[in-house]
């Protein structure tokens, strides 16, 4: 698949903020466990919190395509910002340029495509990951307003966002029909961080346990009609998983990038390690991996942005980019010897920050299991 000129100028635009303004300083972000607000100005400024928003929602009206393009360079600079840019854009903001009202989309949309606000999804609970029709957290109806009340757990900027998609269980007898959508802006009281996940990587984004205890919200805060929020919530995980495999390949390629030089920069008996067939055709393996899984992404943008199905493609992009970046950053460690456990070099930060991708947005085995109901 090749790049129109615009993407392409857009995608080089994103990559020079992230290597001068991300990635100088990820690994302080790193160890400091710092959420970069004035990077996140930065992208906001670009446009990078609303790529597929209508320009009339405060967004730059772009395609699926940009977006994985977007995300593969922020990735590149720093997981971290990346997965917090991702969440906004899909799936908080699909989900309400799909199924949010005039009001909505005026006052949350448009605060959300601009950077003027981050966006949060709680869907997992502590019991519940990818059996979403399984939740606990519950929505009742008093009056004018709604009253919530559960947990969420593993919550992408649950701390830092500004506002939450919250989905919660209305009818406790009508099972996936019985879920519904709602906009919990993080201010509200009964809105409550209780915990800061102490994480094997991406420090730069929280991650939180949220408890919702009689957190009221207005009734005009429910998105699309009570009973949707089951259907509301998996198909955003469809663009949200092309998403993740985009962060996949941009932390993979800095961790290839950073053993790549290295191999031509170190001599082991008389030559470069690059000149070493081992060492040469493990890179070799990586730059074709990474290769593949972007136009595995590219392929399933393409689809949706043509408005065509995509839920296996988006599935196998994620599934596929997720696991070669662990590979990728695995063999990269390898390159660098000893120099690859250490923090003085970046590949293992990196393989930190990209285990998670395996996990967050639908496990490798749920990947696995849309792949082969769609092969049924």
């Amino acid at each position: 698949m090749l790049l129109t000129q615009d993407q392409e100028m857009i995608r080089d635009a994103v990559r020079d903020f992230a290597q001068e303004q991300l990635w100088p300083h990820a690994a302080r972000w790193d160890k400091e466990h710092h959420f970069p607000k004035e990077a996140h100005q930065g992208l906001a400024a670009l446009g990078a919190y609303g790529i597929c928003v209508p320009e009339e929602f405060g967004g730059a009206n772009l395609d699926y395509v940009t977006l994985a393009l977007v995300l593969e360079e922020i990735a590149a600079g720093d997981g971290g910002t990346s997965t917090a840019i991702s969440v906004t854009n899909c799936p908080v903001n699909a989900i309400l340029m799909r199924y949010g009202n005039a009001q909505q989309k005026r006052d949350w949309l448009t605060p959300l495509a601009r950077g003027e606000m981050l966006g949060a999804f709680c869907l997992t609970e502590p019991h519940v990951g990818s059996d979403a029709s399984a939740l606990r957290t519950t929505a009742v109806r008093q009056g004018d307003e709604y009253v919530i009340n559960g947990v969420k757990q593993f919550i992408t900027s649950g701390k830092n966002g500004h506002v939450a998609i919250v989905i919660a269980v209305t009818d406790k007898g009508a099972g996936k029909k019985g879920m519904s959508a709602f906009l919990v802006p993080t201010s509200n009281p009964g809105y409550v961080v209780a915990r800061l996940e102490d994480k094997l990587g991406q420090h730069s984004s929280d991650t939180a346990q949220i408890n919702f205890d009689n957190c009221r919200i207005p009734a005009e805060n429910l998105i699309g009609a009570e009973g949707e929020g089951y259907k509301i919530a998996l198909g955003a995980l469809e663009g949200g998983r092309i998403g993740i495999a985009a962060q996949s390949v941009g932390m993979a390629r800095s961790a290839f990038d950073a053993a790549l030089a290295y191999s031509k920069e170190r001599e082991s008996f008389g030559t470069a390690i690059f000149n070493h067939q081992a060492v040469g055709f493990r890179l070799a393996d990586c730059a074709t991996q990474i290769e593949a899984a972007r136009q595995l992404i590219w392929h399933a943008a393409a689809l949706r942005d043509a408005g065509r199905p995509c839920l296996k493609e988006a599935a196998m992009a994620k599934l596929f980019a997720s696991e070669m970046a662990e590979r990728v950053c695995s063999a990269a460690i390898q390159t660098l010897g000893g120099y690859g456990v250490v923090n003085d070099f970046p590949v293992e930060r990196i393989y930190r920050d990209v285990r998670v991708c395996q996990i967050y947005e639908g496990t490798s085995d749920v990947q696995k299991i849309i792949i082969q109901r769609a092969l049924a």
